[in-house]
């Protein structure tokens, strides 16, 4: 019994030592050969793709798609949409000076180059004369669920935002446009 322990111990010990070795080894059998799904076509971005009706290989994601982990927003991009999100949309988030300085921040990054870094309408392309007609954030009659719209659907001139502004990202930039709305404001006239 104790010979018999032995060899098999011998033989297991013999199969992994001839198992471990740093020869790189090419893989014998490939289940898929050389099908299409194994070696698949890497198509440029912008190149022409007979597989799709519009020729391009780069395609729109489907109407209402949204990122994972965010909100359907299912007020319509119309006037009555902007008037029902004007009347009725709040903030989830609490007004505090870290949402204040991410909201500043965006704001700089994505809305101060037309609307000016104090909401005035004097950004940089105004002044340039490149865009004309940026409303001054004092003359409007504006809410966090009108803000928070025109982000979304863009306005006038004003295109969308909704693909560069993750949803939290969006109501930190209303924080900061009614704060600088406030600013703007004389002091004894009251924001909502």
């Amino acid at each position: 019994m104790k010979q018999i322990f032995n060899l098999v111990t011998i033989i297991l010990v013999g199969i992994s030592l001839s198992s471990c070795n740093n020869v790189m080894r090419k893989p014998n059998v490939r289940y898929m050969a050389n099908t299409d799904m194994y070696t698949s076509v890497g198509y440029e971005t912008y190149a022409k793709n007979p597989n799709f009706k519009n020729g391009l290989e780069a395609q729109l994601p489907v109407t209402g798609t949204i990122f994972r982990g965010e909100v359907p927003y299912e007020i319509p991009d119309s006037n009555e949409g902007y008037l029902l999100a004007k009347e009725t949309l709040k903030s989830p988030l609490e007004t505090n000076n870290i949402n204040l300085e991410k909201g500043k921040a965006l704001f700089t990054i994505n809305c101060a180059i037309c609307h000016g870094d104090k909401g005035d309408g004097q950004g940089i392309l105004m002044q340039r004369d490149k865009v004309l007609g940026i409303p001054n954030y004092k003359d409007r009659e504006i809410t966090e669920g009108s803000i928070y719209h025109v982000i979304m659907y863009g306005r006038n001139m004003m295109g969308s935002h909704a693909s560069q502004l993750k949803d939290n990202e969006r109501w930190e930039i209303v924080q900061y446009v009614q704060k600088l709305r406030a600013d703007l404001l004389p002091q004894n006239t009251s924001i909502n």
